[in-house]
């Protein structure tokens, strides 16, 4: 029976990075994967197929509504769906080779099958073939990531009423795409499809969108994302989901009416669940809590000697980042060393038209905690590179602790966001201040010039807005 030092269950984000970095470390590793290809579902059907969507549709929406306005004539633009789906398992297949390429380039043994943990210590793993080999380890890192949660009034068929994983491959928009869920996903591939020609309507219970984001930011988006197309329900209950010969018909109260909404596809998206199955882990003691999820230190460590867990499986948020850096941490430890995540410096990104981004608390929840705090807001209508790029829409705010002028938040609406927030996060993981920023020389003409406008503004000192204006931007 081999032996390793580590290994590693789930191949996603913290899973192979986690493996990657136990082979820089001299650790004897090996990652055991139950499906054919390697990255777990972002890598498979989650954030790569779904950015290499939102990149295409955004660039048909480029050609087909904002050319013109650059001299830029294109008649009778269209969309070849077969291709642009190409294009997309192209983007994942290299990907997959990528990280494959990695384990080996590290000396990462890759052990393909259901990994199951038979006692400290030991898993079994059954192949595809239904070949059955048991190995032996020091320590086991369980990364396995999550799965949709299923609605509970209607079971995905994966043909009319789907999850994420089938939204990614539809072979022709639908006619009328029913999105429940208001979250990353929903707004995501809601965009996707509307881009793409479907009449996109979003179910949401709460009486926001991107709920954990910004308020402010959220509703501007809301609104930008309706005049594009999306139509909303806010505050609404799904009670019931029909099914008739491939259209849905789904049951909703709203303001205390019924709402029958017909579909023809329904996408399902009102969360994720840590994905636990046939993991074998509660029968060896492991413990878990009330959601299902596995109960870590912070060390990384379950209550079993020689067992750890990271990534979606543990406490949120769920994101392929916070797994990356768990992986790296709970590994660094394994090798006795001193490992380390900052959670209040893990930033949220939903990658719509503009993008919402988001790290450390928002205005509502600063003041929940009691803090008093100074904001900085400033618009992209004020930056001359978004002038150039006819790219205005969204802005930046900055939440800073009144009293220390310590960056407590930062949220950015606009198509580069998901880039743009990297300042403000390596600023809150350094304990940095407003005025940090604000002192930092930002090359002109460019949109992190609107990062740097907004941090001067939480005093204030904003250059190139209004002042009476400049704390009313909207």
């Amino acid at each position: 029976m081999e032996k390793f030092d580590v290994v590693i269950i789930g191949s996603g984000p913290g899973g192979y990075v986690a493996a990657i970095r136990a082979g820089q470390l001299g650790l004897k590793t090996a990652l055991v994967e139950k499906d054919r290809e390697l990255g777990g579902t972002c890598l498979n059907v989650g954030c790569i197929p779904s950015k290499a969507l939102l990149t295409s549709s955004d660039h048909f929406m480029f050609v087909k509504k904002e050319a013109a306005k650059h001299g830029i004539v294109i008649d009778e633009a269209r969309v070849d769906l077969a291709k642009m789906q190409a294009r997309k398992k192209r983007v994942v297949k290299t990907f997959n080779s990528g990280v494959r390429s990695l384990m080996k380039t590290n000396k990462v043994t890759v052990l393909e099958g259901l990994g199951t943990i038979t006692a400290p210590g030991k898993i079994s793993i059954k192949s595809s073939n239904d070949q059955t080999q048991e190995i032996e380890t020091n320590n086991i890192v369980i990364a396995t990531g999550s799965a949709p949660v299923e609605p509970p009034f209607a079971k995905f068929d994966g043909k009319t009423i789907v999850s994420s994983t089938e939204a990614l491959s539809f072979t022709e928009p639908p006619k009328k795409f029913i999105v429940i869920g208001a979250g990353a996903v929903g707004l995501e591939l809601g965009s996707v499809w509307n881009r793409l020609g479907s009449e996109v309507t979003v179910l949401e219970l709460l009486p926001r969108i991107a709920p954990g984001f910004d308020l402010e930011l959220s509703n501007l988006l809301q609104r930008l994302l309706t005049a594009q197309g999306m139509a909303f329900h806010l505050e609404t209950t799904v009670r019931g989901m029909k099914v008739d010969d491939g259209h849905a018909t789904v049951i909703a109260t709203k303001d205390g009416r019924e709402l029958k909404l017909e579909a023809d596809k329904v996408l399902g998206c009102i969360g994720r669940r840590p994905f636990s199955d046939h993991l074998g882990a509660d029968k060896v003691g492991v413990e878990f809590d009330e959601k299902k999820r596995i109960k870590v230190d912070k060390h990384f460590r379950t209550n079993v000697q020689g067992i750890y867990a990271i990534g979606d499986v543990i406490a949120e948020p769920m994101l392929a980042h916070k797994a990356e850096d768990e992986g790296i941490a709970c590994v660094e430890i394994i090798a006795g060393k001193a490992g380390h995540v900052n959670y209040d410096a893990i930033a949220g990104i939903i990658y719509t038209n503009p993008e919402l981004a988001g790290v450390g608390l928002t205005e509502d929840q600063a003041k929940e905690q009691g803090i008093d705090v100074r904001i900085g807001k400033f618009p992209f209508r004020a930056n001359s590179r978004a002038l150039c790029s006819d790219d205005v829409e969204g802005m930046v705010k900055f939440v800073a602790d009144a009293k220390t002028d310590r960056v407590l938040g930062a949220h950015i609406l606009h198509h580069f966001a998901s880039e743009l927030i990297a300042e403000a996060v390596s600023v809150i993981e350094f304990g940095g201040t407003s005025e940090d920023i604000g002192r930092t020389t930002h090359s002109h003409p460019t949109l992190s010039e609107a990062v740097r406008e907004a941090a001067l503004n939480v005093e204030k000192r904003a250059l190139h807005i209004i002042n009476r204006l400049a704390g009313h931007v909207s």
